[in-house]
């Protein structure tokens, strides 16, 4: 599906009325930074489009939370709602109290499971979980390939929050990648949920270096996570060359991982894309106007070589 996030569509928006929508918006948790990226996003494109006022909510990473603060909105009477899941199993329940509402919904970044079967004046907006992992796998293994190793390397993954699809699809890319290309041989050594924290990753990565196994590749399903188990490995006097560390995000602090020569590949996540074509998508709605029901916004492999040209993108 096409991204609706062009400049003829914000021209639309603009031009389009003269009332003032107001839309509600549930994050998973603003403690996150790729969530914050997205709540910042969000607020960046709704002053662009103009008229429109955001009540955004943080869910805290809990589910009966989040679905208070949506029957909150819908109680208000908000114009549209945008929702990132805590979790993704909970949006059948959130579909059917929007769309007996009648008010619109949006979810970015996080898919729901009930993706396929959204009601017309729905959508989702985020990108295709299955391509970041890929991505991060073909391009590890070349750099494993480069060390002799890509037949007999130990991997290690940190699997985000369990509840979250995006999680389950960029770690079986991950492996699916790794057994079809040439790094086939490689051995899935332990897969551990860190949650997409920082200080969980540093922890479970420090008792896999307790263990005393290799550890030749870690892949983070995102870069947070990825900066915790270098800053384990820094803790045990491990060389940033003997083990390759794999990320997703690409955002600042990623950057500066990779700058520094810590954290060897990330995948662009474009947050600010997702979340402009996610307002334009609400505002859209409570227009009465048609959107896609699924916009998926490309990820983009980044390394040290392409690194530069990402810098500030989110």
């Amino acid at each position: 599906m096409k991204s609706i996030f062009t400049a003829a569509v914000l021209a639309a928006l603009m031009a389009g009325t003269a009332s003032a929508e107001t839309i509600g918006v549930s994050m998973q948790n603003f403690d996150d930074n790729f969530q914050t990226l997205l709540r910042q996003g969000l607020q960046a494109r709704a002053s662009q489009v103009g008229g429109v006022t955001l009540q955004i909510e943080d869910a805290q990473a809990d589910i009966a939370r989040q679905l208070n603060q949506v029957n909150n909105f819908i109680a208000a009477r908000v114009d549209a709602i945008i929702i990132t899941l805590t979790d993704t199993s909970a949006a059948s329940g959130i579909t059917a109290a929007a769309q007996k509402a009648g008010i619109p919904l949006v979810y970015l970044n996080l898919e729901p499971e009930n993706i396929n079967r959204l009601p017309k004046n729905q959508a989702y907006v985020g990108s295709k979980e299955t391509d970041a992992g890929r991505l991060g796998a073909e391009a590890a293994c070349q750099l494993l390939k480069k060390k002799g190793k890509a037949g007999q390397a130990q991997i290690y993954i940190l699997m985000g929050d369990l509840a979250h699809q995006a999680s389950r699809d960029r770690t079986s890319a991950v492996k699916e990648t790794l057994a079809a290309g040439e790094c086939k041989g490689v051995t899935i050594a332990d897969e551990r949920s860190a949650a997409w924290m920082r200080t969980n990753a540093m922890d479970v990565t420090t008792n896999w270096i307790t263990t005393g196994r290799p550890i030749d590749a870690i892949f983070a399903n995102s870069d947070e996570m990825a900066i915790g188990a270098i800053q384990a490995l820094k803790a045990a006097g491990v060389s940033k060359n003997d083990v390759i560390v794999v990320g997703v995000n690409a955002a600042q602090d990623g950057l500066v991982a990779m700058e520094d020569g810590d954290l060897h590949v990330t995948v662009f996540q474009n947050a600010k894309g997702q979340s402009a074509s996610a307002l334009d998508a609400a505002v859209a709605l409570a227009r009465g106007k048609s959107v896609d029901r699924q916009v998926m916004v490309p990820f983009e492999l980044v390394t040290p070589e392409n690194m530069a040209k990402y810098n500030n993108k989110n």
